[in-house]
């Protein structure tokens, strides 16, 4: 007898016939992600939010309650989540960088791709390194699922922006239109909010812009809900693992572009369908209280899907049936923010927060641009200058930061009370120090280095992930780090003796902590353009900093601007030339340039 069975056997039906097994035997995996949200969801017990499509897939999710991105921002966060390795690692923590991936580094999809899946995405990458073009079958804002050819599985991800901070800040018609689908129940009274964190000015103007936020969330909620009904209207819905995540936390200010649990606290929601469970993993409606990192999305994702685990990636699967231990800390750094250079580390455990500042001298709240258009930071910059910030708030828009901050968050959830200098806590301060350290070497953490130097470096070793992984890097990386601790000490005599160091780092560093005049003026001669900006910047030498404006380099240009609006109106004579670098060919440097004559009228 004759079957379709016997007939598909030749002539490649047995590859089709294998092709269609696996498509049963493995999940598809939809992807939900939305922009610069935490977890204010109903499902999270947030009692303003109104997400009933969330609430309902959280019903038959996991509910994670300790997900942690790796940075405050939407690209560096995106470049983790996309490659399994910390943005500090790749060079690819500094805001719309363009960093080359080493050879052996691809984005997770094409794994899954060779490994049989359609891979689509709707529309959103920003990874701060060009997309491969064998990332993706699909990337368009066409991109569907519905594509994919019929005998393969497939990962869909899908992006909402209504809630980018860009859309908090709307009002009028625009912000109509976004938020046209809420029922007049479903709109948020400002001044009925009760969790306004303390430190936003308690002001019409800042309760608008938070009760926006919760409006959006509702608005996104019923993309969400559009995204779940189409995989249920298909029939799918059983054959295929949702997630649904925010990229970073909160996107207002003291969030958005820091690292505190406001910054980088997200939701994350997995509804695995009952086949697909491994080990008794994705119960519906519980909650797992374990350490998740973004990092671990990738190799969650390939464990999965049945794919090998790549042995670069530093994050690990958290579901699927071959599972590490689980995490003990999370870590999250912050690198230049847009226009303003700044360097961050974080190291989270289950209840404390360690903070290292290696710029203190540099203000939390640095002119951002685009940042700056948000009312809540124009209200906290005119009640700064009318003397009326409220206490928390006067702690974050001071002038420097401390070196180190402690937060318990489970006492103080909006870290504010900072237990860096207190004797009780000094064990929890030094063990968590330990481990950033640790983990800053293990990862070879490029943040101690100039981004002009990791720029010039990656570029002449194929990749920034390169400049740390030379012959005697890990020594020479410990020594940079005496350096640093040294200067952020105040111990001048040690970067005094390292302004002769062959290496531009250390002489960068060694400027930052020197105050003597005569040592300054030879170092604006430096052969390296950031040692001569930042000495020229200490100096106050405006003839060097022009100088610089026209380097070939864009990153030092971009030093060099900063130090000039630094200066405020002591960089009067640069007018010129400040005039000129509004016609940069990097935008960060026109934005700079901008403010700078603004300051100078």
């Amino acid at each position: 007898m004759i079957t379709r069975r016997r007939v598909l056997a030749g002539a490649g039906g047995l590859t089709i016939l294998r092709r269609r097994a696996q498509a049963t035997a493995r999940p598809n995996i939809l992807w939900i992600s939305c922009e610069d949200t935490g977890p204010e969801l109903a499902c999270y017990g947030d009692p303003h939010a109104i997400t009933p499509n969330l609430d309902r897939l959280a019903a038959q999710s996991v509910r994670y309650t300790r997900a942690y991105t790796v940075a405050g921002v939407c690209a560096p966060s995106r470049s983790g989540i996309i490659t399994g390795m910390y943005p500090s690692t790749l060079g690819s923590g500094y805001m719309r960088c363009r960093a080359p991936l080493p050879g052996f580094v691809r984005c997770f999809p094409e794994y899954l791709r060779e490994a049989g899946y359609f891979t689509s995405n709707n529309v959103k990458t920003d990874y701060n390194f060009d997309v491969p073009k064998g990332a993706w079958d699909e990337l368009s804002n066409k991109a569907h699922w519905r594509h994919r050819p019929k005998d393969r599985p497939f990962f869909s991800v899908f992006n909402i922006t209504t809630t980018h901070e860009s859309q908090v800040r709307l009002r009028g018609e625009e912000y109509a239109r976004i938020t046209d689908r809420l029922r007049p129940a479903e709109r948020q009274d400002p001044a009925r909010l009760r969790n306004l964190p303390p430190y936003y000015p308690d002001t019409p103007i800042a309760r608008r812009d938070w009760a926006n936020y919760y409006e959006v969330i509702t608005a996104m909620d019923y993309q969400a809900g559009d995204r779940l009904r189409e995989l249920e209207e298909a029939g799918l819905l059983e054959d295929t693992i949702v997630f649904f995540w925010g990229d970073h936390g909160v996107g207002l200010p003291r969030a958005k572009r820091w690292l505190y649990e406001a910054s980088t606290h997200v939701p994350l929601l997995v509804r695995i369908p009952e086949k697909f469970r491994a080990a008794g993993q994705g119960r519906a409606g519980s909650a797992d209280d374990q350490l998740i990192s973004f990092i671990d999305l990738a190799p969650t994702v390939l464990n999965l899907a049945g794919a090998a685990v790549p042995e670069h990636m530093q994050g690990r699967a958290f579901l699927g049936p071959r599972l590490s231990a689980p995490r003990e800390h999370v870590y999250g750094a912050r690198d230049r923010m847009d226009e303003r250079p700044d360097t961050v580390r974080m190291v989270r455990d289950r209840r404390y927060r360690y903070l290292r500042n290696y710029e203190p001298h540099k203000p939390y709240m640095q002119h951002l641009s685009y940042m700056e258009q948000g009312f809540i930071m124009q209200e906290l910059r005119r009640l700064q200058a009318e003397g009326n910030l409220p206490p928390a708030a006067r702690l974050c828009m001071s002038a420097t930061k401390p070196v180190e901050e402690l937060y318990d968050v489970e006492a103080d959830p909006h870290e504010i009370r900072n237990l860096a200098g207190m004797d009780e806590h000094r064990r929890t301060l030094e063990r968590l120090r330990r481990v950033h350290e640790q983990w800053a070497l293990e990862t070879r953490d490029l943040g101690l280095i100039p981004e002009p130097l990791v720029d010039e470096r990656g570029r002449r070793l194929g990749s920034r992930h390169e400049v740390l992984r030379q012959p005697g890097s890990e020594e020479y990386l410990k020594r940079l780090r005496r350096l640093v601790d040294a200067v952020n000490r105040g111990a001048s005599g040690e970067a005094v003796r390292a302004l002769d160091d062959p290496d531009a780092a250390f002489r960068y560093w060694a400027v930052v902590g020197t105050s003597d005049p005569e040592r300054l003026r030879r170092a604006a001669g430096d052969s390296s353009a950031v040692v001569r900006v930042a000495a020229a910047g200490k100096l106050g030498d405006v003839a060097v900093l022009v100088r610089e404006l026209g380097n070939n380099e864009e990153w030092a240009r971009h030093r060099a601007a900063v130090a000039l609006d630094e200066m405020g109106t002591k960089a009067a004579g640069a007018r010129e030339a400040l005039r000129g670098a509004l016609q940069d060919s990097n935008e960060y440097v026109q934005r700079v340039a901008r403010h700078a004559l603004e300051q100078l009228g």
